[in-house]
């Protein structure tokens, strides 16, 4: 098989070309009526009661951590696991990060070590303010326990779903908002559904949701009941606080909608997919991805680890032959903590053991709606003839 295939893509159809025509046709092409419809539809499917389309998830996180009050002096505690904007939200508001190690099985933060943590944290007065769940891969957290904990001692929950539209813990969809104040999407082209660029956020909060609201554009707004003085006329805004310009348009926002009609179209073939890699996989020296009892992945990642001592290849040599086989596997992710940027703030290899171990046996293999089985066949065929 000689075309590239590469770990995740976006799947475009007609639908989805002709809803971004009916905004390049129509007065507004930004900052219109379908901005809003694509919010709705997405806090409809979620279960929440607001959601705020923003030009990526990275300005999601970013003026989610500034709505929940951070800033200097503050901290945040996120997964090492990630990609690094899950941390790089903190720093902006002038915040301090810090990480809880993984779970050895879920990849996803550790509820043990996160309670660990907290109480070691408590006793020395040095509590985070907002804790950052990451949904890796497309599974939940165990966000029972970590809202649980959070609640105990007065601490913020923003869920990073980056990876997670379509998922579901406890037969809820993630995105509800039952176990944080706030939870961000990423529509970016390898995830679930695309909006080419974008992000939400979506809450039940009113005060946070009017707050991204104005955060998004400039810190203005032109809602008279928020304004400090009298409205000067309907031409009138006032800007409140420092926000920024991080909208969507309606072009995304029109793609964005209409990829909403086919998520769980998406999800049921993604789920289908992994179903057949566990089978197909099941007996090669791998770790395959488990999942836990409360949640029902997205299955943004198929993601396995190499058992070493049991082959006689590196990770690395394993990676690259499935490269040159055309192949396009991913490692998702290098644990934030060991990037340069980060070593300069203090941390340090070993300090997040769990997450580095993973990182020197995973590899992310080709997962998404457009994979074919005689795609899928094939690399499941590749990587039997590499790891044997």
């Amino acid at each position: 098989m000689s075309n590239f295939i590469p770990y995740g893509r976006q799947d475009i159809n007609q639908a989805d070309i002709d809803a971004v025509i009916d905004v390049l046709t129509s007065d507004y092409i930004t900052q219109g009526p379908a901005i809003e419809r694509f919010e709705e539809l997405v806090a409809n499917y979620c279960g929440s009661r607001y959601a705020v389309a923003v030009s990526s998830a990275t300005a999601a996180l970013h003026i989610s951590c500034l709505a929940l009050g951070l800033s200097e002096g503050d901290v945040i505690w996120t997964s090492p696991n990630t990609f690094v904007a899950s941390a790089n939200c903190g720093l902006y508001c002038g915040a301090s990060v810090d990480f809880v190690d993984i779970d050895p099985t879920l990849y996803n933060l550790s509820v043990q070590q996160l309670e660990n943590k907290l109480s070691a944290a408590a006793q020395l007065g040095k509590l985070p303010k907002v804790i950052i769940p990451v949904h890796f891969a497309g599974q939940s957290c165990q966000m029972e326990i970590i809202s649980s904990l959070a609640r105990q001692y007065d601490i913020k929950i923003l869920e990073d779903a980056s990876h997670a539209i379509g998922a579901r813990y406890c037969d809820k969809a993630v995105g509800s908002c039952q176990y944080s104040d706030l939870t961000v999407f990423s529509f970016h082209p390898v995830k679930i559904i695309t909006s080419g660029e974008g992000g939400m956020v979506l809450t039940n909060n009113t005060d946070l949701f009017e707050k991204l609201t104005r955060l998004r554009t400039h810190g203005i707004t032109r809602n008279p009941r928020l304004m400090r003085e009298i409205s000067e006329g309907p031409w009138y805004y006032q800007q409140l606080e420092l926000g920024y310009n991080y909208r969507m348009t309606d072009i995304q926002a029109a793609l964005g909608a209409s990829q909403m009609d086919r998520l769980e179209t998406f999800v049921d073939r993604r789920r289908f997919l992994a179903r057949r890699y566990n089978q197909l996989l099941s007996h090669l020296p791998i770790q395959l991805p488990l999942q836990h009892k409360d949640c029902e992945s997205s299955w943004h990642l198929y993601v396995i680890r190499l058992r070493l001592p049991e082959l006689s290849k590196t990770h690395r040599q394993i990676f690259e032959e499935l490269r040159r086989a055309n192949i396009g596997v991913n490692l998702h992710y290098i644990p934030v903590h060991t990037q340069p940027y980060y070593t300069d703030l203090g941390f340090q290899r070993g300090d997040f053991p769990e997450a580095e171990k993973y990182y020197s046996e995973a590899i992310s293999i080709p997962l998404h709606y457009g994979l074919t089985l005689e795609q899928q066949d094939y690399i499941v065929d590749t990587l039997k003839a590499i790891v044997r």
